[in-house]
């Protein structure tokens, strides 16, 4: 009996689907931002899972966390091991679902909350959507956060598979697409921004009266889920409120925190009315006239907060474990370095081009 022969062209389909497959992945990595000379800000939340040891203090928030604090600073005055989270324009929701992403790498004891993001009560801008969802890995909390974020305009196909979205990239491509379709430079210190620049405040307009002071339910909700969360873990929740003279943080969202702080006894600090005790100076500490601190504001915040955290919490001093002592040595020479480029670029061309 003669054996059954058996069609090739199944298998013939399997590879050409596989190189179809192949094709379809290497060009969505060219055609996805790269965000290394432009808009950085776009690889905060990536930059995350490059770290090889675990944190005590987590930041999640927004531009008021990333561009406010220096982890690097908390670990050299005080030992302590923390990562921002930020992202910019980064929503209640957002911060949430990046939470608990991080609670699948690691359980901290604190985790921290700059609370300007319950401003906001609905999904805002899928550009800044992208820049908070895009870099996370795949997980039922990136599912989430994509669920959560969505503007009308958005589809979860569109996430699914970002050469949809992309596709039309081609025109913009540049040699920066190809160098780093793989692996990317390091950019942050610990989810830090650092900013030199010196920018002095100039004042504001008198902020808007608005209709209805209420901080919005599905912010606050999400506020609700990150306290519960931290709680069914055994972690500290802090509430803060980073120093800025803009955007207008009104008394009556204030009170609101202050209120949900007393009741699940929270700490809640508001450092704009602390910012004189901290010693901020609008006129040398912000880079962009009181939006944002320059790296001289961090460091003097991030001291102020650090020596709360050590007096307050049961924090390891990390500065002689030989693991850590390693890590963060090449860190803070990463830190020193990129803060000498700056001055160099500053002193040369007046400006920071570079970073």
């Amino acid at each position: 009996m003669k054996a059954k022969k058996f069609p090739k062209w199944p298998a013939a389909v399997a590879v050409l689907a596989a190189v179809l497959i192949l094709v379809l992945f290497l060009l969505q990595k060219l055609l996805m931002p790269k965000y290394m000379s432009d808009i950085v800000e776009g690889n905060l939340v990536e930059e995350y899972y490059q770290e090889t040891t675990d944190h005590e203090v987590i930041f999640v928030g927004d531009c008021e966390v990333y561009e406010n604090f220096s982890p690097i600073e908390m670990y050299r005055d005080y030992g302590i091991t923390s990562y921002i989270r930020g992202s910019a324009q980064q929503l209640a929701w957002q911060s949430y679902y990046l939470l608990e992403d991080t609670l699948r790498y690691e359980t901290p004891k604190v985790v921290v909350f700059n609370v300007l993001a319950l401003k906001y009560n609905e999904p805002q801008s899928e550009a800044y959507n992208r820049m908070s969802i895009d870099g996370m890995k795949w997980s039922k909390a990136k599912i989430g956060a994509i669920q959560s974020s969505m503007t009308e305009k958005e589809n979860m196909l569109d996430y699914i598979f970002p050469i949809l979205r992309y596709h039309s990239r081609w025109s913009e491509l540049s040699s920066e697409d190809f160098r780093y379709m793989f692996h990317k430079d390091k950019l942050f210190h610990n989810g830090y921004y650092m900013r030199l620049v010196v920018g002095p405040a100039e004042g504001f307009a008198v902020p808007e009266i608005l209709a209805d002071y209420t901080l919005g339910s599905n912010a606050m909700s999400y506020l609700d889920k990150m306290r519960r969360l931290c709680e069914d873990n055994g972690i500290e929740f802090v509430l803060v409120k980073s120093p800025s003279l803009y955007p207008y943080w009104y008394e009556e969202w204030d009170q609101q925190i202050v209120d949900y702080a007393e009741k699940y006894d929270l700490d809640y600090f508001n450092y704009e009315k602390l910012a004189d005790e901290i010693g901020i100076d609008y006129n040398t500490d912000t880079y962009d006239a009181g939006l944002h601190l320059n790296l001289s504001g961090a460091e003097k915040l991030s001291k102020y907060f650090g020596k709360y955290l050590t007096e307050t919490y049961d924090l390891t001093d990390y500065r002689e474990d030989p693991e850590y002592k390693q890590v963060y040595e090449e860190k803070i020479q990463f830190y020193e370095d990129m803060k000498e480029a700056q001055y160099e670029e500053l002193e040369k061309y007046g400006e920071i081009i570079s970073y």
